[in-house]
């Protein structure tokens, strides 16, 4: 796997997460979904207090699932922050061009987005005959009849309209996606952490619905926590050496 699928940058409390396939219009293949994954639990780690999440170039966001390479294992859910990786420090979205089907869903789970001029969000999996089911909560995030309209029509809505119904929070022009998501990003690392973080955990614990397919998520990420610890290791080692295990929690 390419190190370079995924690039963090730590500036100033603030870490910039880029989405870096500009060749393939950022598409999620596994490899790219797995080195999300670990950015968002570098993040979550870290001493920074805010993260921007964009994808290279001025094309695409991305254009979702890599039909040539679609998530599998790990799977897109492991990568969606909230869902995959527990994050309380706030990630806004900076978003231009095609933003396509599980690219919408990582915006989706941001917590402020900006979008270019161009940016256009499109989410055609009922056209294509399948569905993870992460998209579900967009129902609780915008208006339900516009959320209905765009989960199941497959229509394009483009930085206007999603500026409108409240999918992002402020349009710029071209180019300036991530300047301006950055002006967000300051004033939050700037904000009192312990006051940002407990809400974000308040909305997204207690107030907002989650989805069939979330709720899945969240359990399998624990239940994987466990698989993949130490303390697994230790269990089994013990056991064949016929000792008492010594768990560490981690």
């Amino acid at each position: 796997m390419s190190e370079n699928l995924v690039t963090y940058e730590s500036n100033d409390r603030i870490a910039l997460i880029t989405i870096n396939r500009p060749d393939k219009l950022n598409a999620l293949s596994n490899g790219l979904v797995e080195a999300l994954r670990e950015a968002m639990k570098r993040y979550r780690d870290s001493d920074d207090r805010c993260a921007v999440l964009t994808g290279a170039g001025d094309r695409a966001f991305s254009v979702g699932a890599d039909i040539k390479d679609p998530p599998r294992d790990p799977d897109l859910w492991e990568c969606v922050p909230g869902v995959g990786v527990e994050v309380d420090k706030p990630i806004v979205a900076a978003v231009a061009g095609h933003c396509v089907g599980g690219a919408y869903v990582l915006v989706q789970f941001c917590d402020i987005a900006v979008a270019a001029e161009n940016a256009n969000f499109f989410y055609p999996e009922a056209q294509l005959g399948f569905c993870g089911g992460l998209i579900a909560s967009c129902a609780a995030r915008i208006p339900h009849k516009i959320a209905m309209e765009f989960m199941l029509t497959g229509k394009r809505i483009d930085a206007k309209r999603a500026y409108e119904v409240g999918m992002v929070n402020k349009v710029v022009p071209v180019g300036k996606q991530v300047e301006a998501a950055m002006e967000y990003a300051t004033i939050l690392k700037d904000s009192a952490p312990l006051v940002v973080e407990t809400l974000k955990r308040f909305v997204r614990s207690t107030v907002m619905p989650k989805g069939p397919s979330e709720l899945a998520g969240i359990a399998r990420r624990d239940l994987l926590e466990i698989r993949r610890s130490d303390d697994q290791q230790e269990g089994g080692r013990s056991f064949r050496e016929k000792r008492k295990p010594v768990f560490k929690g981690r």
